[in-house]
């Protein structure tokens, strides 16, 4: 990870003398994805206050690289962004080419991440993330449904689960770093391969960024599938979430003006990920087609939503979204499920 093109060149350089292709990174951005599940990591001096800011978790085999001379604080800060090892040019260049040469050992696979946020208020987002959940957990992934948004009411109402024990944000704020994942699974509220952390009903409290990241680093590490509930504006800890998805959806009622109102978070939403696609809700008043609404927002279309009269008697009710595996809701969340994570969720 470096934006400085002689340090970038320098570094191919080494790299292809080593054997070895790299993915190249400009920023923490750009990195977020691939950072807790590459085998091993270089970056750049110039982005070490980048990574400070980015709240970026803690990994093994991170290698901080620079030019002697060029800083005499380089490693302070080496300290500070948790590497291994400091490499000042040119004199560690047999180094690093003994480094790049090295077996790679990869490491587990990830799990993949997956951002919900609605086009409107009340547009069904929570609802569709539950839903999600749902059907991960029923195909038999080890699922992490994660509450992004203070003001949404807490998912564990969407789920039929506010008299389930566990912990809930609150408790989890001062996050930071390393997670232990069988620490965090034990804590929160479960019911079978679904777990799930969620707001309570007390206070409003910030979300600190760097205990989003603490979190979604856990559930890359140690569960099959994370869904992230985010917010429609997006505060710090929405933005590391939504710079961390490997797919992000935009949920859009078939409205005129719900498709006014989606374009505002679209635009909002592509400065973090590049990943964005819409899903479209009946009904449609006007008669608009999910492709059309789509195409507005300048977005690939995932999906549609045909309308689902028992879902809300439901949910009031404190049945979960998608439980049955029946239904529009339950039939587009096996589709994305199996797209996303490579399973059959239908057949499960």
């Amino acid at each position: 990870m470096t934006s400085d093109t002689d340090l970038l060149d320098d570094l191919l350089r080494l790299a292809a003398a080593g054997g070895r292709e790299v993915d190249v990174a400009t920023d923490p951005a750009a990195a977020r994805s691939r950072w807790s599940t590459a085998p091993l990591v270089f970056v750049g001096s110039d982005q070490v206050q980048p990574c400070l800011r980015a709240r970026l978790p803690s990994r093994p085999r991170l290698v901080l690289v620079g030019r002697s001379g060029a800083d005499n604080t380089v490693f302070e800060i080496a300290q500070l962004i948790g590497a291994e090892h400091v490499a000042l040019l040119p004199a560690a260049e047999p180094w690093l080419v003994d480094r790049f040469a090295e077996p790679v050992v990869e490491r587990a696979a990830a799990g993949r991440i997956v951002a919900v946020v609605g086009g409107r208020g009340g547009a069904g987002a929570s609802v569709l993330a539950g839903g999600l959940a749902i059907t991960a957990s029923r195909a038999g992934l080890r699922t992490l449904l994660v509450d992004a948004d203070p003001l949404g009411g807490g998912l564990d109402l969407v789920l039929g689960w506010e008299q389930l024990e566990g912990l809930r944000w609150p408790a989890l704020t001062r996050a930071d770093g390393r997670v232990d994942v069988p620490a965090l699974v034990r804590a929160l509220p479960s019911r079978g391969d679904l777990v799930m952390l969620s707001w309570d009903r007390g206070d409003l409290l910030d979300l600190p960024a760097e205990a989003m990241a603490a979190t979604i680093d856990a559930g890359r590490r140690g569960r099959d599938i994370v869904v992230v509930d985010l917010p429609r504006q997006f505060d710090d800890a929405a933005v590391v979430a939504l710079q961390a998805a490997d797919h992000a959806f935009v949920i859009v009622p078939a409205e005129l003006r719900a498709t006014a109102a989606a374009a505002r978070v679209a635009a909002a939403a592509a400065v973090h990920s590049a990943n964005l696609a819409a899903i479209v809700r009946g009904p449609a008043p006007g008669r608009l087609k999910g492709r059309e609404i789509a195409r507005a927002l300048g977005m690939p279309l995932a999906g549609t939503l045909r309308p689902e009269p028992g879902l809300c008697r439901g949910l009031e009710r404190g049945e979960a979204p998608a439980a049955t595996g029946r239904g529009p809701l339950a039939e587009l969340c096996q589709r994305l499920v199996a797209e996303v994570t490579g399973t059959d969720a239908a057949a499960a």
